[in-house]
């Protein structure tokens, strides 16, 4: 992809090959000496059994830059905790295991609820979130990045170049976000990106107009990906969005909050894939099915914060634009992929298509039926503020769970 492509609004860094991995993790060690840099890592116990995260495991372990490794273990109990913890000794770094549903985490979420911050469902909105929450406490690192434990083609070279931009003091980037082709099994992937993200951001700028927020969502290449690396200053008023609108909603904020010279892109794999989602077609409250309604969510409550006025006409209309748009885009895709030898089933990309159109109205119709509903948990100022002692607490809290059931 050494295209040179530039869009204007955020910078596009490439992958040409002309350097090594090895110069990267040199020049970063150096970085790190005077810029400490984390890693978050939010994970399901499940992903502990599955063949994607020991071998990320196997990749970290080659990393030296890194000061800490920070994991959000969610949905594991007592001796999942325990098994957990052997799970990640593992790894070379300095490490640890946050056990979100710990008796001394949950006496955290429920003085956070007792102040009004309640921190929404579990999920990884907020996994990550308590997993910000705890390195901010740390106060002792400048840059802090996230992937995801499901994926199956990683190499340490990955995280290298999502850090870099960030890491490098003479670079003026505050966020780094990643793209990569999505290629698997002979077959083009990046459903939800392809055909509900891209065809819906061209529809909503016939349906609504011009607006800088849709400029700026449709210059990345891949929005929906979940590496991204960020300088500290800007976390402690980060809103994260607490379901699937996780990674739309990161680029919301840094489009409210940052300076567009200030966020780049960074290619950061030659080929990526991961653990796919299961359509769940007839069940709107899990998979492809609700990440898609809860991205337009998304994308519309940012909207309307910017002064759009929605309305189900509006919504109508931007269904059966978004149709045209995405069947449009289906031809440029099979065109695509037939040229490079790979498979697309236009049955089940166009029968998807139809979900996601159906999906707009529906997420249009809870937004309208409650349009002041915040899906955001709390900024770690703002829990700061209600209780200055809440962050040293969680750290505590999670010490003497590593006391406890050592």
């Amino acid at each position: 992809m050494a295209d040179f492509h530039q869009n204007g609004n955020v910078a596009t860094l490439h992958n040409l090959r002309t350097t090594t991995p090895e110069a990267l993790a040199h020049e970063l060690a150096t970085f790190a000496q005077t810029r400490k840099i984390s890693l978050i890592l939010p994970s399901l116990f499940s992903e502990l059994e599955g063949d994607a995260l020991p071998h990320i495991l196997d990749e970290l372990s080659k990393v030296s830059y890194l000061h800490r490794i920070v994991i959000g273990l969610d949905r594991a109990n007592e001796a999942q905790y325990r098994h957990a913890r052997q799970f990640f000794s593992r790894l070379p770094q300095e490490h640890v295991v946050i056990w979100n549903d710990s008796p001394r985490m949950k006496a955290i979420h429920g003085r956070l609820g007792d102040l009004g911050l309640f921190p929404g469902e579990p999920g990884k909105g907020r996994n990550v979130w308590f997993c910000l929450g705890y390195t901010l406490a740390c106060k002792d690192s400048a840059v802090v990045a996230l992937h995801d434990c499901d994926i199956v083609t990683y190499s340490h070279e990955m995280l290298a170049r999502l850090v870099y931009p960030v890491a490098n003091p003479n670079f003026p980037y505050q966020l780094a976000k990643g793209y990569y082709p999505r290629v698997g099994d002979g077959k083009l992937n990046g459903r939800v990106s392809r055909l509900l993200v891209s065809p819906l951001l061209i529809a909503m700028k016939k349906v609504i107009g011009d607006r800088d927020y849709l400029d700026f969502l449709r210059s990345f290449r891949y929005p929906l990906s979940g590496e991204f690396a960020m300088r500290v200053a800007p976390l402690p008023d980060l809103r994260i969005p607490s379901d699937w609108g996780l990674e739309i909603g990161v680029l919301s904020e840094a489009w409210r909050n940052l300076a567009p010279k200030s966020v780049c892109q960074v290619e950061i794999a030659d080929n990526y894939d991961h653990k796919h989602q299961e359509v769940s077609e007839d069940d709107a409250s899990t998979g492809l099915s609700r990440m898609s309604i809860d991205i337009c969510k998304s994308i519309f409550r940012k909207l309307a914060t910017d002064g759009t006025v929605f309305s189900e006409e509006i919504f109508r209309s931007l269904k059966a634009t978004y149709y045209r748009s995405a069947l449009d885009l289906l031809d440029c895709y099979h065109s695509d992929a037939r040229m490079n030898g790979l498979h697309i089933d236009r049955h089940k990309e166009e029968k998807l298509i139809e979900l996601f159109a159906r999906n707009i109205v529906e997420a249009g119709h809870i937004f309208l039926d409650n349009p002041s509903e915040s899906p955001f948990i709390p900024t770690w100022s703002r829990v700061n503020a209600a209780d200055s002692a809440l962050m040293t607490d969680m750290l505590r809290a999670v010490a003497d769970d590593y006391d406890e059931y050592c």
